[in-house]
């Protein structure tokens, strides 16, 4: 009994645990699948959530078996006085993780700015396969710490299954509405690619701590959750008084002009 009931505690935390780390995944989803075809970016999002929880658990099938191959040092870097580390696998993952999502955040800001006409928006488009891919492989990077974290609090893998369905759930039921308020709120299009930014920010000094990195004799300190979610607020929380300030303005100039 005791047994149980302590599975599901473990259940319940690590369900959290799925919830809280996934915001970030779900925005990229979001992002990401504006991308596809507008008759498709439904059913893209359903099956790449879709897809990458059966990958999860494959994932935490072959880490609960092979955990110390993950973690040993296969590569080093001695660049004396400049850059030195030891890279696992575990740590080039999450450092291609946060590169490509700097480099995403980065390319869609820049378009933001150069387009003139947002309505119509002629931006190459991708196919639902390429879509999914990116969709698929974003997923697993961003789920390598909750598997991790996972098999840190239990070694029981039906509870980790579990929670990795119930969060995969959970995201099939929350994209499309996350999707829909960017879709009607265009302007926090610009915040959601800031916080992705930060996204990746926090992943590569993640993976450069999980690499040992020092680069000109300073050793890489990981953005802690606490720091991570302190930055997003102060970045919701500037963007909700500027457009008030900015509302506030366009209502002056309006008193004046009449």
């Amino acid at each position: 009994m005791e047994t149980i009931l302590g599975n599901l505690v473990t259940l319940a935390l690590l369900t959290l645990l799925q919830a809280v780390l996934g915001f970030d995944n779900l925005l990229y989803i979001s992002l990401e699948s504006k991308r596809a075809p507008e008759e498709h970016q439904s059913k893209v999002r359903k099956l790449g959530i879709g897809l990458a929880v059966l990958l999860r658990i494959a994932l935490l099938f072959i880490l609960v078996n092979l955990i110390r191959f993950v973690q040993d040092p296969f590569f080093a870097l001695h660049w004396a006085g400049v850059a030195e580390g030891e890279f696992n696998l575990h740590s080039v993952i999450v450092l291609a993780g946060g590169v490509f999502i700097v480099y995403t955040a980065t390319k869609e800001i820049f378009h933001m700015l150069s387009v003139d006409d947002l309505e119509h928006d002629e931006r190459k488009s991708k196919s639902v396969g390429q879509v999914v891919f990116w969709i698929v492989l974003m997923n697993l990077v961003f789920s390598f710490d909750s598997i991790l974290s996972a098999i840190a609090l239990t070694d029981v893998f039906w509870v980790m299954a579990t929670a990795i369905v119930i969060g995969g759930a959970l995201m099939i039921w929350l994209a499309d509405r996350v999707s829909t308020f960017l879709q009607k709120n265009r302007m926090y299009e610009v915040l959601g690619l800031f916080i992705l930014f930060v996204v990746g920010i926090m992943l590569l000094t993640e993976g450069g701590h999980l690499a040992h990195l020092t680069l000109f004799g300073q050793a890489i300190s990981p953005m802690t959750k606490t720091t991570f979610y302190f930055v997003i607020g102060v970045l919701v929380l500037t963007d909700v008084v500027q457009s008030r300030y900015r509302k506030k303005l366009m209502r002056q100039k309006a008193g004046v002009a009449t």
